[in-house]
């Protein structure tokens, strides 16, 4: 533990944001896996639906700090290549 009072204060708020950062992506995940479920049953409408919340939550974490742009870039890619297959086949 740091003796310096505004460093002990930093070590509580990074452990605030730590936690709040875990359960945002746990959302993120279960909202991922909801719209792989969606594909896999080929329900079209549930996966776009899913898609469309998904990307939203994406979009906020990027804002919140909580991902890289790039890296809710490629997962948000990636789900509209999945949902956008079932639309074809």
């Amino acid at each position: 533990m740091a003796n310096i009072k505004s460093q002990k204060k930093r070590i509580l708020t990074n452990e605030k944001a730590r936690l709040r950062n875990n359960s945002y992506k746990s959302e993120l995940k279960t909202l991922i896996r909801k719209v792989d479920a969606a594909v896999e049953s080929g329900n079209k409408d549930a996966a776009a639906e899913t898609l469309r919340t998904a990307s939203r939550k994406l979009d906020k974490a990027v804002s919140k700090g909580v991902l890289h742009k790039n890296t809710a870039a490629n997962k948000k890619s990636g789900l509209a290549k999945k949902v956008a297959k079932i639309g074809i086949g």
